[in-house]
């Protein structure tokens, strides 16, 4: 039998089932093929500065070295390339975003550079604020990396394509089984199906719909993401990835008709080239209300485990704390107290 069960197979689920396998932890993994899923519809940008403010985020020295070295070793295994890094061109959208820009960059230049000819994207796009960069950003091929890792689970039986049942599964305090197999542990990696996980779900999700565009386009600069308001990063060869937005507030899970509509303004008013679009999608993201992970083993159910609420941070956290979460299991380490569950305790005890 195997030791960890693990449900769900986006970049948590990928990143864990990793790590147990380089600890010799057996595993089996649970999930349904869901290709609008968020980790499949991430456009993998490791951004080290974001926001209005221009703010480093959280932890993205350490963050950013890591996974550079996970993605590598990985992509070794599985012969294959999944991050490199990249460059953003922020052609500035209005003139705070031009002085948070020269307020952070006299503050700390690290990650910054200004633009040194305010004409040298004026070929492919319409700006009238100058323009910065930030670097180094990593970009992260999230679709290929889960596909190639679902075809080697595969191979190795490791991986049951089915919708993973609540009602099936029974606890103890030193086992779980679903059905009819045992388990030590089972580790919910589910993205926003865990809001309605009895387990978890007095934990404070803040779910968000994000929606973005898949855009052809000959002819720009290769080898960076442009990025004024909407972000336009290269997905594949003549192809880029247009997005996205951040609804706090929506209906259901579908593409809608005003980010379409909102999107092709943008490339209309901003891009000087011609393109086509080739699809439209949406998918929702499992956020949290700290905008930090959700990380460990419920402090009434030891067996049962969490690595959720990555949000747009995903490809840079999910390695990170995918090692931290199997450090843990096998007594090798702990989890950064910022992240783990053990900070709901209280919560998560309440009938």
């Amino acid at each position: 039998m195997a030791e960890v069960l693990i449900v769900g197979q986006g970049l948590a689920g990928t990143w864990l089932s990793w790590w147990l396998y380089r600890a010799d932890v057996s595993f089996n993994l649970i999930e349904k093929p869901d290709p609008d899923g968020a980790s499949m519809r991430a456009a993998g940008l490791i951004n080290p500065v974001t926001g209005r403010r221009m703010v480093t985020t959280w932890m993205i020295d350490e963050l950013m070295s890591f996974a550079s070295g996970a993605y590598g070793e990985i992509g070794s295994f599985l012969d294959d390339s999944f991050i490199k890094e990249i460059s953003l061109i922020d052609l500035f959208p209005s003139v705070q975003m031009l002085q948070a820009f020269k307020k952070r960059f006299d503050e700390d230049k690290t990650y910054l550079h200004p633009g040194e000819t305010g004409e040298k994207y004026s070929a492919w796009f319409r700006y009238d604020l100058g323009w910065g960069a930030i670097g180094p950003c990593a970009l992260v091929n999230a679709e290929n990396l889960l596909a190639r890792w679902r075809t080697w689970l595969k191979k190795k039986e490791l991986l049951k394509e089915s919708l993973f049942e609540l009602s099936n599964l029974q606890t103890s305090d030193q086992w779980i089984e679903y059905l009819g197999a045992r388990y030590d542990y089972i580790i919910f990696c589910d993205g926003k199906a865990s809001v309605q996980n009895p387990f978890f779900s007095k934990l404070p999700f803040a779910l968000n719909k994000g929606e973005g565009l898949l855009v052809g386009i000959d002819g720009l600069p290769g080898g960076l993401v442009f990025k004024k308001g909407m972000s336009l990063v290269p997905y594949r060869e003549n192809i880029y990835w247009l997005g996205s937005s951040y609804e706090w507030s929506f209906e259901n899970d579908q593409p809608s008709a005003n980010f379409r509509k909102t999107a092709e303004s943008w490339l209309n008013y901003n891009l000087k080239l011609p393109y086509s679009i080739l699809e439209h999608f949406a998918a929702i993201r499992p956020a949290t209300l700290e905008r930090r992970p959700f990380v460990g083993f419920h402090p009434i159910y030891p067996q049962v485990g969490i690595l959720n609420g990555l949000g747009t941070k995903g490809c840079s956290l999910a390695p990170f704390f995918a090692k931290q979460l199997v450090n843990k299991l096998t007594g090798e380490g702990t989890i950064n107290p910022l992240a783990d569950i053990n900070r709901f305790e209280k919560i998560l005890r309440r009938e």
